[in-house]
């Protein structure tokens, strides 16, 4: 029998104007973690706003850890492809952690008309004694530092480990995610804090640096740890979000 879908972990799906934003939650967690931006983008900001479930994810960690990291982009290539099929044509795509790892890799090879990656890593280091112990531990213990506003992190849903295939798999994604940048051509904003103590800032900064996209924007927050969406300046993310879908959205149409 498989996993049975955690209470809480759907996608979400709120149906705006013409305008559409694919939103691409992180490694272990769940589509709740956007659902904060994606209420905002389509109340106030009218967009039509679709959260994916990434395979694997809000199910159990076990299951996690049958999954490849090509099934996770399938995930978020579905909705893309769910928009489109709906008839939106002006989408951008938002992923934060690992889910901007996701959408950098998607706006690599589909017609999107920006893209958004919030505290994204561009490498992680995984030593060969880790590797090897992957096999006979399969999972380990989650280090995500402190954050500034637990009352954001109320109600959040993630698992409480990280498999180890798991990690392999995202380090493979990330490989293939720094092939890609250079072909990343549209207007990009990466996001990070400078206290996120689990994806480093620098990581930031080669993305950013990487981004074949003449239209790119780096911006920083202060008071957060590594979940933008839910920590003290989230109002502050979700603004920098629509802003930037606004400005691409109206540039494209422009055009």
């Amino acid at each position: 029998m498989r996993p049975v879908l955690l209470p809480h972990g759907e996608p979400f799906f709120f149906v705006g104007n013409t305008t559409a934003c694919l939103l691409i939650h992180g490694f272990t967690a769940t589509p709740r973690e956007m659902r904060g931006l994606g209420e905002y983008l389509f109340r106030k900001r009218g967009y039509t706003a679709l959260g994916v479930r990434l395979a694997g994810h809000a199910t159990t960690p076990a299951d996690m850890a049958h999954m490849r990291w090509e099934d996770w982009v399938a995930s978020a290539e579905d909705g893309w492809h769910l928009l489109r099929s709906m008839g939106f044509e002006d989408i951008v795509v938002v992923g934060l952690s690992m889910g901007g790892a996701i959408a950098l890799l998607l706006s690599s090879y589909l017609p999107v008309k920006g893209v958004v990656s919030m505290a994204a890593p561009y490498d992680i280091h995984i030593p060969w004694q880790d590797r090897i112990l992957a096999i006979f531990r399969p999972f380990f213990p989650k280090e995500e530092g402190r954050v500034f506003d637990p009352r954001g992190f109320e109600g959040r849903l993630a698992y409480a480990v990280n498999p180890a295939r798991s990690a392999l798999e995202l380090d493979l994604m990330l490989h293939e995610m720094r092939k890609a940048l250079p072909e990343v051509k549209m207007p990009a904003l990466v996001l990070h804090s400078r206290n996120d103590a689990y994806v480093l800032p620098h990581n930031a900064e080669q993305i950013f640096a990487s981004l074949g996209s003449e239209q790119k924007q780096l911006v920083w927050v202060e008071r957060s740890s590594h979940v933008v969406t839910l920590d003290a300046e989230r109002g502050r993310v979700y603004r920098e979000v629509g802003d930037f879908v606004r400005h691409v959205v109206a540039e494209a149409q422009a055009t």
